[in-house]
């Protein structure tokens, strides 16, 4: 008696399977043109940080050069509106070289320092330059290879591994392609909060405190009552309170449940057991703080928060995850039988197959038509090659490797994919 047996794969491996005779010819020709220049238009969507970084690390050079220069500038008119002030006063002509000699030191001082940042401004134009021309020649020889390396520096770079990725960058000759010193600049931040400063992270959120405010970013806020917390877990209650009028009291207006909450440590203290404030003086709020400037780093040059290895990985899951995947006798060759693939496949959806490919559970072989799948009694299936070696072995008797069940070859049922 024949038996058709629904597509399930039993080791989750289904592919869609190879193209039947009667396929119509078009099925199997080379793409269009257009239809490739479809698709890498929707792949280079993923490139927009490649682009932002560098012009938002550019953007923000000009106003700190804009900045210095401002500054500089103003105090030197000031000087001189000083200086011709005091020149209805009789000075001496010693007096009158110092001060003008002074005046030519501070602008030689603004003409390096201008200098310097037109350097760093000409960097990050030529870095901008690149990455269009990388663009430009996008599918062309080994793009491909190189666009690999560079999502690999940025997920090393991500996870801290900055000498591993400089090192590639260079040996891979793609220094502009890669945004180093971006992250260099936050690494020092970083390494500040995980050894318990906030002074390199404040000075940050001082440097970038036009695009936080407009961002609405409570960075700073947090900074700020860490660093209260910090005062109130050393007993330094009156420096505690001077610190909370001078730089809590501001953001009242809009947090003011949090400074309450806050402010109570001070009748608390930090060895409390309440939990609602003793979590305060947990280690883990310094983690919560460097994720946090992860999270506003990344928004301030237009970074996505995720790195762009993880969403080509999870591209490639999402074809293969299958609820066997996450069964105990998941095969070894299959990504997903590794936890941390499995975890990043967590939040995708079951892949939905229309045409499925069987494996042999024993012999991990393809069943087709060569090799046809053949049905156990208890439900179970296995190719006829498999089960044909092991009833030559065992005198005609057949034991499902995953049961344990016992029956004659004879019994076997030959299964037909629908």
């Amino acid at each position: 008696m024949d038996m058709a047996v629904d597509p399930v794969v039993p080791n989750g491996r289904s592919d869609g399977g190879d193209p039947p005779d009667s396929a119509p010819a078009a099925a199997i020709t080379p793409q269009s043109p257009n239809r490739m220049n479809s698709q890498l238009a929707e792949s280079l969507k993923l490139e927009h940080q490649l682009l932002r970084v560098p012009l938002e690390h550019l953007k923000k050079t000009m106003r700190s050069n804009h900045r210095t220069v401002e500054k500089e500038v103003t105090s030197v008119l000031s000087s001189v509106v000083a200086e011709a002030a005091s020149s209805q006063q009789d000075i001496s002509k010693e007096a009158a070289v110092h001060h003008l000699s002074s005046l030519v030191s501070r602008l030689q001082g603004l003409k390096r320092k201008l200098e310097e940042g037109s350097k760093q401004e000409s960097l990050q134009v030529q870095r901008c330059r690149a990455r269009l021309d990388h663009l430009d020649v996008a599918s062309v020889g080994d793009w491909g290879d190189t666009r690999l390396k560079r999502i690999l520096v940025d997920y090393l770079l991500r996870l801290s591994y900055y000498d591993s990725a400089i090192k590639l960058a260079q040996i891979s000759g793609i220094q502009d392609l890669v945004d180093i010193d971006v992250f260099i600049d936050a690494k020092k931040v970083i390494d500040a909060l995980q050894n318990k400063e906030v002074g390199p992270a404040l000075a940050w959120c001082a440097e970038n405190k036009s695009r936080l405010k407009k961002s609405k970013s409570k960075f700073e806020f947090q900074l700020r009552l860490q660093e209260f917390i910090e005062m109130v877990r050393a007993d330094n209650i009156l420096c505690a309170i001077t610190y909370a009028r001078k730089y809590l009291a501001p953001w009242g207006a809009t947090h003011m449940k949090e400074l309450q909450r806050v402010m109570a440590t001070l009748a608390f203290k930090s060895n409390t057991e309440c939990l609602t404030y003793k979590v305060l003086f947990e280690p883990k709020q310094w983690d919560h703080l460097v994720e946090l400037f992860r999270q506003e780093f990344c928004k301030l040059y237009g970074m996505i928060l995720e790195p762009l290895l993880h969403i080509f990985l999870q591209a490639g899951l999402s074809a293969l995850k299958t609820p066997f995947c996450y069964e105990e006798d998941c095969t070894k060759d299959d990504p997903l039988s590794q936890e941390s693939f499995r975890k990043l496949a967590l939040p995708l959806p079951f892949s939905k197959q229309h045409h499925s490919k069987l494996v042999c559970y024993i012999t991990k072989e393809l069943m087709d038509t060569e090799n046809p799948p053949l049905v156990l009694p208890n439900g179970y299936v296995y190719s006829t090659k498999a089960l044909e070696d092991m009833s030559k072995k065992n005198h005609g008797k057949i034991t499902c490797p995953r049961t344990g069940y016992v029956c004659n070859f004879t019994d076997l049922v030959k299964a037909y994919i629908s």
